[in-house]
């Protein structure tokens, strides 16, 4: 009986010891190999991809369009990545916007999980797949400010206003862009996550793209010259104070006149 004891109460320790290890770990959802190797590989991102990307795009990267049961059984679902190129991986995983938490949800800036070699392997394996275009390097210092602050007014304010804060459309959230780099901004123009389009080329040049980073960058630190900037989300804000400010004033001189008149 004596040993039975020791035995249940053994089993018991084990248990808990294995849930607060269990409930230690991070819940990250990231599957990784046993070792990896100390520089970046494609053999490590294929094995990365493998544990954490086949479940919605496949194996061998040419896509689910029938949502089944993945990895954790969370049903999965996605396009194929064959011919995208590492431009598009670069930056869906430097944004921390993959992996999803579900087919359906909107994919949103958060904290990346993967290390710098891992997204490198990552990066570099999606871009194995298939001829794509690659990361691209734009140079912000040769664009132009006018030029740039013109077309992202005609292409892009309407969703993230004038200054690039983001907001509100039709079934999605738009980001702010002040946290983004040159060459993620880049990234998006050319690639049009979500619900956003994407630019060809055709569209916007690589020299206009250079003068539209320059703009996003220049955002960071507006110039309010004419003093309070009310989130600097333009016109809309500014005519509302502004009629509010004159119909207090309104309010005002129409007491003093009664009062001067009593």
């Amino acid at each position: 009986m004596r040993r039975l004891r020791l035995l249940l109460a053994a089993g018991a320790f084990t248990a808990f010891a294995a849930g607060t290890v269990a409930l230690a770990q991070p819940q990250s959802g990231i599957v990784r190999p046993s070792s990896e190797p100390a520089e970046p590989s494609v053999a490590l991102g294929a094995e990365l991809f493998a544990g954490n990307c086949s479940s919605c795009h496949g194996i061998d990267g040419a896509g689910v369009f029938t949502p089944r049961p993945g990895a954790g059984d969370i049903s999965g679902a996605g396009p194929s990545l064959r011919g995208v190129g590492e431009r598009a991986a670069d930056f869906y995983l430097r944004l921390g916007l993959m992996p999803l938490e579900h087919i359906h949800a909107q994919p949103e800036i958060r904290r990346v999980l993967f290390s710098e070699k891992e997204t490198r392997s990552l990066v570099a394996y999606v871009g194995s797949l298939g001829a794509g275009p690659p990361i691209p390097h734009p140079e912000p210092a040769r664009g132009s400010l006018a030029t740039g602050f013109h077309l992202f007014s005609e292409h892009c304010a309407g969703c993230h206003q004038a200054v690039a804060a983001g907001g509100f459309v039709t079934g999605a959230r738009v980001p702010p862009l002040q946290r983004l780099t040159p060459v993620q901004i880049a990234e998006a123009v050319r690639v049009g996550p979500y619900l956003m389009p994407r630019f060809s080329t055709a569209q916007i040049s690589d020299a206009q793209l250079n003068s539209i980073v320059a703009y996003v960058r220049s955002t960071n630190h507006p110039d309010n010259r004419g003093g309070w900037a009310i989130g600097n989300l333009g016109p809309i804000p500014e005519g509302l104070i502004a009629w509010l400010a004159a119909i207090v004033l309104a309010m005002l001189c129409l007491g003093l006149g009664r009062r001067l008149r009593g």
